[in-house]
């Protein structure tokens, strides 16, 4: 026995005590392979799971490493059992290769002739596949690509793809880099996507996702399709490649509910890509439009379904996505794995923090109260309703009135789920409100008066979680959100997470009544914050002003 910070389990479960002073080496040790469950004030759960040890086998680490890193930090002896089944099930990943024969094109290899024969007795891989070549190997039709690979990943032997891709049509693309580099864990992002040709980097808000994916582009010299969250993200994406490539204006197309520009760059929105008409999606049709020799999504883990269908139609053009999390709360990330393709870079918030180059930050979630009235109106509301009530409690206006005249030398988002909520919050704080029915030019004015501090305080739904650019939002008050949703506590912290020009910490509230089920849900989402090594303080809003001092 060692006096270790982990605890590990036979059942996959890892214990982790964060008041250990080897706790933050623990995590980043096992980060790789080990996803977060629960994470109250003291231990930390995590779990081993089959699609987190296949992410970390493409990433490039190996059972050796799994095993030693358990070894190293656990506080009694591992589970031989458990040792044996990581290295088993690390040892899936790879067994099936997809790859190109010289004379039959696109074909599945095994290096473990019975795994092939089990998986053509799949009634889901026989449809997928043309004849057996020899005894290791069978045909794949080419437009099966990426659903072979879904089916495969379900059924327990996920298949490593070295099919190679298509060049598509070149397009002269290079950085700029006039008073600028490209930041170390940048390139080393790119050149992971570039090694496998395809899959995911995974960075914290602000550490320049838009730039990755720039010298994505440039290392391409393709002409690219890049899929954003919304219009204005599509805005500032064109202005940043502007900025840091060779690219023209012209030469950058919106495709967009207000625009339909098809360029040898064009950012198109997940909405418009995901409009029906008479049973179809009309718009998907641009990923045919142009022989793309990249497609980029950005804020990958908001990936809407008819996208990841069509995505499995392009498995022969390069494809990265970008992500502060692959968190999704649909539990589609296998899909993410095998369609978009495994994570290839995921760099620690705290390290890239520890460099500078994003903000520190303090995270604080303030309980306040029901009153009596308003605690018998949520006792008697139907379960459905209990969530709105309890998060969109007027007693929690005075306390963010409080905390906006606390930091009256910075800026201020207060950020909400419910309309109602944020318009009174508005008028109450005497703040602007952007919703989404405030209008793109409208939208972009206000954030970029906020950027100029001619606005101080902003009152924001959930249009302002995705690839909003707000360097110096120094404060965030979140008073309500979706439920549980931790990829939008990502988004949200992230908000925050730009380098302040003086060096100052960032400051992330949660005001939450407690005793209801908006307590629940903060405590799911604070998962996040544990996943990424933030303490998230517990505060009564009566001691808000001591807690502050000390």
């Amino acid at each position: 026995m060692t006096d270790g910070p982990l605890i590990v389990q036979s059942d996959r479960t890892l214990l982790l005590e964060v008041d250990h002073p080897s706790a933050l080496d623990a995590r980043r040790a096992i980060a790789p392979f080990a996803e977060l469950e629960r994470a109250p004030e003291h231990v930390h759960t995590y779990r081993v799971t089959p699609l987190a040890l296949w992410n970390a086998r493409a990433a490039g680490h190996d059972a050796e490493q799994v095993v030693d890193a358990l070894l190293t930090y656990s506080r009694y002896a591992v589970p031989h059992a458990l040792l044996v089944d990581i290295a088993e099930t690390m040892d899936r990943y790879g067994r099936l290769t997809i790859t190109r024969h010289p004379t039959h094109g696109l074909v599945l290899v095994t290096t473990d002739r019975p795994v092939l024969e089990e998986v053509l007795r799949s009634a889901k891989v026989k449809p997928l596949l043309g004849a057996r070549i020899d005894d290791d190997t069978v045909v794949v039709h080419p437009s099966e690509r990426g659903h072979l690979k879904q089916v495969l990943l379900k059924i327990g032997w996920p298949a490593e793809d070295t099919a190679g891709y298509v060049d598509g049509e070149h397009h002269s693309i290079s950085l700029t880099e006039d008073g600028w580099t490209l930041r170390d864990y940048q390139r080393d992002a790119v050149e992971g996507f570039w090694s496998g040709g395809s899959g995911v980097v995974v960075l914290p808000c602000g550490a320049g996702k838009t730039i990755v994916g720039a010298a994505a582009m440039a290392r391409a010299q393709a002409t690219t399709l890049i899929l954003v969250t919304n219009t204005v993200s599509a805005r500032q994406w064109k202005a940043e490649l502007i900025a840091r490539t060779t690219l023209t204006e012209d030469e950058i197309g919106e495709y967009s509910g207000t625009r339909k520009e098809i360029r040898p760059v064009t950012i198109a929105t997940y909405q418009v890509m995901t409009t029906k008409r008479k049973g179809v999606f009309p718009h998907l049709e641009l990923f045919d439009t142009r022989d793309w020799g990249l497609v980029i999504y950005d804020e990958v883990h908001l990936l809407p379904a008819p996208i990841f269908r069509f995505t499995a139609d392009i498995q022969s053009r390069r494809r990265i996505g970008l992500t502060a999390t692959l968190v999704r709360e649909d539990g589609r990330e296998g899909d993410v794995f095998t369609l978009i393709g495994p994570k290839r870079y995921d760099a620690p918030w705290r390290e890239i923090e520890a460099q500078g180059w994003i903000a520190p930050a303090d995270c604080v979630e303030v309980r306040v109260t029901l009153p009596d009235r308003d605690r018998l109106v949520y006792a008697t509301a139907e379960p459905d309703e209990r969530y709105r009530l309890a998060s969109s409690a007027e007693v929690k206006n005075d306390v963010v009135e409080a905390l906006v005249n606390r930091h009256s030398d910075d800026r201020v988002l207060v950020i909400g789920q419910y309309l109602d909520q944020l318009a009174e919050l508005a008028e109450h704080l005497e703040a602007p409100l952007i919703t989404g029915e405030t209008p793109v030019k409208e939208r972009e004015r206000l954030f970029e008066s906020f950027r100029q501090g001619e606005v101080r305080v902003l009152v924001v739904s959930k249009v302002a979680n995705f690839s909003v650019d707000l360097p110096e939002a120094g404060v965030a008050i979140q008073v309500s959100g979706s439920f549980g949703s931790r990829q939008e506590e990502a988004q949200r912290l992230g908000r925050l997470l730009r380098p302040k020009s003086d060096g100052r910490t960032a400051r992330f509230y949660a005001v939450v009544a407690r005793d209801t089920v908006d307590a629940d849900f903060a405590q799911h989402r604070q998962r996040f914050l544990a996943e990424q090594g933030y303490a998230y303080r517990i505060v009564d809003a009566e001691d808000l002003d001591r807690a502050e001092e000390s």
